[in-house]
């Protein structure tokens, strides 16, 4: 079993063959979610993969309404192991928008973003954490246009995408949506830069 303490938790990773280990990206999510967090606050984290920015966040922030989304099954019983409510669905299908409860402050999400062609996809479940489509941004812009429908007026989107991902790309879709888009993290890490990008309602 693998452990990666951060941030005063502990997470087990469990089967790392079929979940992602949480990385740099991972990080980078976490200090940003950190940040913008606060307590009362209703959270989302969409492809919560092992739990790991779920789970700092309620180790770190009291009184918080947390919940977790994650298409993958291994993924998502790693996340419950590590104190996550998780719902087993694809970014927001599992959730109805019209119920008040399921209406948020802030929604966290680390896509997939590497541009993926159908020769380079990785076989099984983990392939859901690294392919973002030939653009990178396929998943992503799937989450953006469904994002404002969950959020409460004002409320506040984190994303992470890489300098591969398209930045500039990412900033005008997220504008034609009504986000005003300010990037908020960024490091650089071998042959891209991570950047947490946050939008907030109009």
């Amino acid at each position: 079993m693998v452990e990666i303490e951060y941030g005063k938790v502990r997470i087990k990773l469990g089967d790392t063959a079929h979940v992602y280990e949480p990385a740099e990206d991972s990080f980078l999510l976490a200090d940003a979610a950190l940040k913008e967090a606060k307590p009362g606050m209703r959270i989302l984290e969409v492809g919560a993969g092992s739990g790991f920015v779920s789970a700092v966040l309620l180790a770190n922030l009291k009184d918080i309404h947390l919940l977790a989304t994650e298409i993958n099954p291994h993924a998502a019983r790693c996340a419950k192991a590590n104190g996550v409510e998780v719902i087993r669905t694809d970014l927001f299908r599992g959730i109805k928008p019209e119920k008040p409860e399921n209406r948020f402050d802030l929604i966290l999400f680390n896509p997939p973003y590497l541009p993926t062609s159908k020769e380079e996809k990785v076989p099984g479940w983990l392939n859901y954490a690294f392919d973002g489509g030939i653009s990178g941004r396929e998943t992503l812009e799937r989450f953006l246009d469904e994002a404002r429908a969950y959020l409460k007026p004002g409320g506040k989107i984190l994303v992470l995408i890489s300098s591969i991902t398209g930045l500039e790309a990412v900033k005008e879709i997220m504008k034609s949506l009504g986000f005003k888009a300010d990037v908020v993290e960024r490091k650089k890490v071998s042959f891209e830069e991570l950047i947490v990008v946050r939008g907030k309602l109009l």
